[in-house]
């Protein structure tokens, strides 16, 4: 009889603040962050400093590739996130669920940016391609290559008619979209450029790399006609095909890389994020603060060189009146102090550098400026931290740190309580509380470096063994630590509860087995009872104890050493009773049943071997992991094995079989430790992403047999897949100079439409040949019922082949269409007169009508049965089109009627609310400024 057994699925994750593979942004409103959890993007409340929304991706397969490494949201409600995949999901923030996902990159996308209106997202990746999105249309419009390296960031230009992209290349290259190609390529950075920004009203653009300077330019708008452009002559431009201008540079202050630069949204701050501690902000000076500057910079030039050249003629002697003529002669001349060009240091200065106290990942300004500062800046760190800053003329000050539902660390142990209500999760300097169901975290209690935990099980203390030799014991109520205890003279590596009796045993790196009991006493001067630790015995080992394990009757303890052996002793007399051998490398984990049968070993070795507890046997070893085991435990009162490693998958184990059941992937980084509840129900793991997971067992059932079968086809499809893309690669490295090519990728989705559009399109030409034949018997008089083919769910033939482009998306037409044989093209472009009728359907039968006339004109034009085809499609789509423009026409028309008349019948204006809060608040900015400036003048005067 076929044994069945139930499926574990991950169902909670949960510790994650901010990863550091992506940016973090505010949305729209100014009021939540959207910050990178992994796989998933956290919502967070600024204000109330809670995460109100997770916005995870409904697939199977949550591994690394799935992990967030760009976000960008849009003027709406709209939220973009590329993943590293080469996918990009399109998120309602107000909704929390998934509108649309966009594939077509082939590596992890790197950039992405709304355009103004939201209407258009660019991305770019490590294929090195910039792709452009039709966001309302949820599809690619074209692909744009000519970068040779790793795209960085993406800006839009001139009303999103261009689009600027810098590349690891050190090259920005300057893309028009209207005739979709490369028109301006910029050089000028020694190094990789990481990130670029333009200011709100398109007067410079910055770019930031390893250089020690930051470059500026200006960026020449069509509109302009022969005016000045930020102090430079529209004249100096020498080719209409020159957008960006060079304009200079500033020294940064930081000598390390930049990793972002950003303006705020009213274009008077920017802020330059090196991949280090520092932010450098720096103020945007308006034209009349510039001007000024600028002159004094010139008046100060000109001075210097009076007084210099006034020393050299005194040192001449002779030409002494000859050159105080000149000099009266360059002060007459006033023509060139009256406009004097701006240079970068004239509009751009430093402000203040705001110093972490870690790395840096990513900033973003808020897009709401607050009352009394500048502006609100937020900061990922890489230690799993989001901190904000208000910035202020005089100073920067921290206003919130984002850091109690996460650890600062790797997560080193989890332990659960015997009635499964709450984990115990320990880290390089805190232990924290959570509640394993809902992911939130109780307590934080400050300790030293936990690498093991226990919850005694009266669930009201727990034990924390540390890397200093300490064991640490937790008040879980009122999140306390109550003692800190100097248990042993190396590291506290292994915690074991002692069955049915008040003790435990700890195993350290002093070579150390020490067995403790515990008791709740009142001590003198204490109100309440507390717990008290005592040790009974210690056992001597001849190396480190790496893990202890003590079988259920208590009869045994099991020492894991370095030296790759485990010793088994009695429990009660220490005395030797077993040793197992035969691990390669040192045991990092072990475990013992529940009926006291099986041992289990894991290894550095990448190896588990299950022994028999009886006679010292090795039933089996197991090639389990691709790298280090790092924790092992069975499910209680089964064989039931789970494993954990460093190559961050989960593995579940039938002992007696010796088969791999199920193989559970999300991790993003070496997992560490495993708690596997009291009933079995479910596991928690801790890894080093910080994350602490929890995986169900469900109602589903499976077969050892079905999982082989899957994780067969599973590789097959992986190699298909590599080597169809090896075999169809283009074999030049370097692109074509900007050129430009299809948006999207095949998949096995599109695969899979064009074969069910094939198939389809098969069966409905046989019902119409039988349809035919049908009305010619009866013409002949010979009636009889027509039954239909029962596979078409009584569809007709055209509605039939119509219902296969129901579960096609969007995004994935064009791809879908391309490999359609030119046969089955023709079939389909017969089908799209009948189409036409459907008044919901007339927008994809012009996108299918024009996919299929691009990709086949010339076998078209050259093929006689097409021709009355495509005559018949030609009347109806210019009709049925004409007709559906004139409707959207008349609305927009009618629209704006109304709103022309709800602006005369109000006072106010018939704006958006928020846009014009924006500008009230822009121009009181811009007031404090001009009054703080006026008043440095003054002082200045005054002293003078």
């Amino acid at each position: 009889m076929v044994k069945a057994y139930l499926r574990f699925e991950a169902a909670a994750s949960f510790g994650v603040i901010a990863s550091v593979d992506s940016n973090i942004s505010y949305d729209s409103s100014g009021k939540n962050l959207l910050s990178p959890a992994l796989e998933k993007i956290g919502v967070w409340n600024v204000r109330q400093g809670l995460c109100t929304k997770t916005l995870t991706p409904s697939t199977a397969s949550l591994g690394p590739s799935l992990a967030v490494t760009s976000i960008a949201s849009s003027p709406s409600s709209l939220i973009a996130g590329g993943y590293g995949d080469g996918s990009i999901r399109i998120w309602d923030s107000d909704k929390g669920a998934c509108e649309t996902t966009l594939n077509g990159h082939k590596g992890a996308v790197t950039a992405l940016r709304y355009n103004k209106a939201g209407s258009l997202l660019a991305s770019g990746s490590k294929d090195n391609d910039v792709i452009l999105w039709d966001v309302v249309g949820e599809t690619g419009l074209f692909r744009l290559r000519g970068h040779r390296d790793q795209v960085t960031d993406v800006v839009f230009l001139n009303s999103g008619k261009k689009l600027v992209s810098s590349s690891k290349d050190k090259f920005l290259r300057v893309w028009d979209l209207d005739t979709q190609h490369c028109m301006q390529i910029v050089g000028g950075h020694h190094s990789e450029i990481w990130s670029l920004d333009v200011d709100l009203d398109e007067r410079y653009l910055v770019t930031g790399s390893a250089d020690s300077e930051l470059h500026f330019y200006v960026i020449r708008h069509e509109s302009v006609d022969g005016n000045s452009l930020n102090g430079v002559e529209e004249s100096s431009i020498q080719s209409k095909w020159e957008v960006l201008r060079h304009f200079g540079e500033i020294q940064r202050q930081s000598k390390e890389r930049v990793a972002t630069v950003q303006f705020n949204k009213s274009g008077n701050l920017l802020a330059c994020q090196v991949a280090g501690k520092t932010v450098e902000i720096y103020r945007v000076l308006d034209d009349a603060e510039a001007k000024r500057k600028a002159k004094r910079r010139v008046h100060r030039k000109k001075e210097k060189k009076h007084s210099k050249e006034a020393l050299d003629g005194v040192e001449n002697g002779d030409g002494n009146n000859a050159n105080k003529g000149d000099n009266s002669s360059v002060t007459l001349v006033p023509t060139k102090t009256t406009n004097p060009e701006f240079t970068v240091p004239d509009v751009f200065k430093l402000l203040h550098t705001i110093r972490a106290n870690k790395k840096i990942c990513s900033i973003s300004f808020c897009p709401i400026t607050p009352k009394n500062s500048l502006a609100s800046l937020a900061l990922s760190l890489n230690n799993n931290l989001l901190e904000f800053y208000s910035i202020e003329l005089g100073e920067t000050r921290k206003t919130l740190a984002i850091d109690l539902q996460g650890h600062r660390s790797d997560v080193r142990s989890v332990t659960l309580s015997s009635d499964n209500t709450f984990l115990m999760s320990t880290s390089h300097n805190a232990v924290k509380i959570w509640n394993p169901i809902t992911g939130a975290c109780l307590r934080t209690i400050d300790s030293g470096y936990g690498l093991c935990s226990l919850i005694l099980p009266t669930n009201k203390y727990g034990l924390v063994g540390t890397k200093d030799g300490t064991i640490e014991i937790i008040d879980i109520g009122s999140g306390t630590c109550v003692e800190v205890m100097e248990a042993h003279g190396g590291s506290v590596r292994s915690i074991a509860a002692l069955p049915h009796k008040s003790g435990f045993v700890t195993g350290s790196a002093d070579h150390d087995v020490k067995f403790w009991e515990y008791q709740l006493k009142q001590k003198p001067g204490q109100a309440t009872k507390q717990l008290v630790v005592s040790n009974v015995s210690t056992m001597k080992m001849n190396d480190d104890a790496l893990v202890v394990a003590i079988s259920p009757d208590a009869k045994y303890i099991a020492v894991a050493l370095l030296d790759s052996t485990v010793k088994v002793h009695f429990a009660d007399t220490f005395k030797f009773f077993l040793s197992l051998y035969g691990h390669k490398l040192p045991v990092l984990c072990m475990d013992i049943s529940s009926d006291g049968d099986l041992i289990v070993t894991g290894s550095a070795d990448k190896n588990l071997k299950i022994w028999g507890l009886d006679f010292g046997d090795c039933h089996k070893s197991i090639f389990a992991h691709a790298d280090s085991v790092m924790a092992v435990q069975f499910v209680p009162k089964t064989h039931y094995v789970f494993s954990v490693g460093k190559d961050r998958l989960v593995k579940y184990w039938d002992a007696d079989k010796f088969e791999l059941l199920l193989t559970l992937e999300g991790h993003h980084a070496d997992i560490w430790c495993l708690a596997v509840s009291n009933r079995g129900d479910f596991i928690v793991t801790g890894s080093h992403d910080r994350s602490i997971r929890r995986w169900d067992r469900t109602e589903e059932q499976f077969f050892i047999e079905e999982e082989k079968e899957k994780r067969l086809e599973e590789m097959f499809d992986a190699d298909l897949d590599n080597a169809f893309e090896k075999k169809y690669a283009s074999m030049e490295e370097i692109p074509e100079e900007g050129a430009v090519a299809l948006a999207g990728k095949q998949t096995q989705e599109t695969l899979t439409a064009t074969d069910l559009i094939i198939e389809r399109l098969d069966i409905a030409e046989a019902e119409k040949k039988r349809i035919a034949e049908h009305q010619e018997d009866k013409n002949n008089r010979n009636v009889a019922v027509f039954q239909s083919n029962p596979l078409m769910n009584g569809l007709s033939p055209s509605d039939y082949v119509l219902s296969a482009f129901s579960n096609v998306h969007t995004n994935d037409l064009e791809q879908t269409l391309l490999a359609l044989p030119f046969s089955d093209a023709l079939k389909l472009l017969s089908y799209l007169k009948d189409w036409t009728s459907y008044s919901d359907k007339v927008e994809l039968v012009c996108r299918v009508g024009t996919l299929l006339l691009q990709t086949h004109y010339n076998q078209l034009l050259a093929t006689p049965a097409a021709r009355p085809i495509l005559t018949v499609f030609s009347d109806i789509f210019y009709e049925r089109v004409k007709g559906w423009k004139d409707i959207f026409g008349f609305n927009l028309a009618a629209m704006d009627h109304i709103q022309q008349l709800m602006a005369s019948r109000s006072d106010a204006l018939f704006h958006d609310a928020r846009s014009k809060l924006l500008e009230i608040r822009t121009r009181q900015s811009k007031r404090l400024e001009e009054r703080s400036h006026t008043g440095e003048v003054k002082r200045k005067k005054k002293k003078t």
